[in-house]
């Protein structure tokens, strides 16, 4: 009732509350489109989700006049778009195998070196690196399961502790939040979240029987001289030069030319040409061995690329909601860190958590009267303020919601319907909008944010 009474304070004037419809009936084909239209949903979705998204930037841009919100919008998604691409296209010219089965045990250690390496490489490139290599391991015994948790922890809570390990984070470090922050204070939620999810998996795989006696030729394969391959060392340089490129962000660095909108805004566009550069040079020299072994297609990245162009323009008018929160200033007592935990959780389930976290963000630092356009005054934030040392449970909350929370659908982090993608070009059944949720999300990823709240929050 809270989360219900804040939203609809906060409800800009000039948004008519029809303008969610788009979003919820785009979510909603999403959740039901490949389970009762399965052929006209892989058809037309492309078509459904560009279309909707047009629907609302025409209505933004038409009736309510405001070219700001969209612009804004568009820049956000062409970063997102483009990083993901040109990390795909990375990933999939590196080739990894084994001439191994994998055991529980491997796989545990599998999504802890994801969890570790997520921190280096982002969320998204440590997902896109081990997704193939992690099925093909388990090809004796693969089942929907141990992908939906590598999504809830190489693609989601392991890149909590620096923030090149998720979007929201990194959004956190460009606006002041110190480079370090995260690591000195998330280290004990991220190790809470990766321990409880690695310990529920291992107790699910240690129940997957199947394909634990190899048949005779996958013995003899197994067996071989040759245990480890890897091609495609080359790409590992692109790879580092894309994850680099995004430290170019011209409200760092002014000497970077940009593209200035309205408030001030500088627009990226340096970053995004190096990023395709990189991507088009890696896909043009890559090898064509690891493309083959990896079966590369742009089919998984093209599905991604056009969804969330639906999902991010349909979405700005639930975002301008969580906005306007700032402006109820009637309900800053309530809004303690379990609040901003919860709240900023649930909404980076169904919305992009990037933009949620920036809009939480915004909204705790309004409620200590700190400007979050102030570098300055974010640092402060961050550090404790004077008087006030509630300001760094309450970051921590948001932060944690942001990063953990992304994994309760296939919408809430860029990698997760990546990872769906590639798992299903692959032969993995995987489960449906809503069965992925009712299934695994609040079975086992709940009980372990509740535990984070009760351990860390409360």
């Amino acid at each position: 009732m809270l989360i219900a009474s804040l939203l609809a304070a906060a409800t800009p004037p000039q948004v008519p509350g029809f303008l969610i419809t788009p979003f919820a009936l785009l979510i909603g084909m999403i959740a039901t489109g490949p389970i009762f239209f399965p052929h006209f949903w892989h058809r037309f979705y492309k078509t459904i989700a560009v279309g909707l998204g047009l629907l609302v930037l025409a209505y933004y841009l038409m009736v309510l006049q405001d070219t700001h919100l969209p612009a804004e919008t568009l820049a956000e998604y062409a970063s997102f778009a483009i990083l993901l691409s040109a990390l795909y296209v990375a990933a999939g010219g590196i080739y990894i195998n084994a001439n191994a089965n994998a055991t529980p045990l491997i796989n545990v250690g599998i999504l802890l070196f994801g969890a570790v390496i997520a921190n280096v490489i982002g969320t998204t490139g440590a997902s896109l690196l081990l997704i193939r290599p992690f099925i093909r391991l388990n090809n004796h015994r693969i089942k929907p399961y141990q992908i939906v948790f590598f999504i809830f922890i190489v693609s989601n809570a392991g890149g909590m502790l620096t923030p090149l390990g998720d979007p929201p984070l990194f959004i956190g470090f460009l606006k002041g939040v110190p480079f370090f922050w995260t690591l000195q204070h998330l280290f004990t939620p991220w190790a809470i979240a990766v321990g409880a999810l690695c310990t529920i998996f291992f107790v699910l795989d240690r129940r997957n029987k199947e394909g634990f006696v190899p048949k005779p030729e996958v013995k003899a394969r197994v067996e071989a001289k040759t245990e480890f391959f890897f091609t495609g060392k080359r790409n590992l340089l692109w790879l580092a030069v894309i994850i680099g490129a995004t430290f170019l962000n011209p409200a760092t660095y002014e000497w970077l030319p940009y593209i200035p909108l309205e408030g001030g805004i500088k627009v990226s566009f340096v970053r995004e040409l190096v990023q395709l550069t990189a991507a088009f040079l890696c896909f043009k020299f890559a090898s064509r061995t690891a493309l083959n072994g990896n079966h590369f297609s742009f089919d998984p990245i093209l599905e991604v690329v056009f969804l969330f162009f639906g999902i991010f323009f349909t979405m700005m008018p639930a975002l301008q909601l969580a906005a306007g929160l700032a402006s109820s200033p009637e309900f800053a007592a309530k809004l303690t860190p379990s609040v901003f935990y919860w709240v900023t959780g649930s909404l980076s389930g169904v919305l992009d958590n990037a933009p949620t976290y920036a809009n939480f963000l915004s909204l705790g630092m309004a409620k200590y009267q700190l400007n979050y356009s102030s570098t300055v005054q974010v640092q402060a934030f961050a550090n404790g303020l004077p008087g006030s040392p509630e300001t760094l449970l309450v970051l921590e909350a948001i932060s944690i919601g942001a990063v953990l929370f992304g994994a309760m659908t296939y919408i809430g982090n860029g990698p997760n319907f990546m990872v769906k993608a590639i798992a299903e070009q692959a032969g993995v059944k995987m489960p449906p909008f809503f069965a992925y949720m009712f299934k695994y999300s609040l079975i086992y990823l709940l009980p372990v944010l509740v535990l984070i709240w009760v351990l860390v929050i409360l």
